[in-house]
């Protein structure tokens, strides 16, 4: 039917739920990278005089991707939206599919841990800044840790 979107199973297994074609294009706009938090946080990188990757798998074969990686200091860096990592002081619940969505959200939330224990088991240090955050604060405390991994 015109204006729905069926029902498709996802990589778990999951039922993805039943979405209206308007919400489905709001959701398809997302972005995975270049976000304008990101963008934000890498123009305050750069003025501070660091030098990064961008979007770069910190560990080789690692299909988990950073957002900032300083790789001969370890140190990854991620750009956590408040909605799809559950920030504690703005995430919110949908109410349409809500179990659907609490269980999509809580996978997330377990990916982000596990990605952390994979890289800190590894050597590296893994910083996670909040959307909200202050752009200019966030590059100063990266700069810190940057600061302090640095040689000699």
């Amino acid at each position: 039917m015109a204006g729905e979107s069926s029902s498709l199973a996802t990589s778990s297994g999951a039922r993805k739920p039943t979405t209206d074609a308007a919400t489905s294009a709001r959701m398809s706009q997302q972005r995975r990278a270049n976000t304008a938090p990101e963008l934000a946080l890498r123009r305050e990188l750069h003025r501070a005089g660091l030098r990064y990757f961008v979007d770069r798998a910190p560990i080789k074969g690692q299909r988990r991707r950073a957002d900032v990686v300083f790789p001969r200091l370890r140190i990854a860096v991620y750009v956590d939206g408040c909605f799809w990592h559950r920030c504690p002081e703005h995430a919110t619940d949908p109410k349409n599919n809500a179990q659907w969505w609490a269980d999509k959200l809580a996978g997330n939330v377990a990916r982000d841990r596990a990605t952390d224990t994979a890289l800190t088991e590894a050597g590296w240090l893994v910083v996670r800044v909040w959307e909200h955050e202050d752009p200019h604060a966030a590059a100063e405390r990266i700069g810190s840790l940057v600061r302090a991994r640095l040689p000699g």
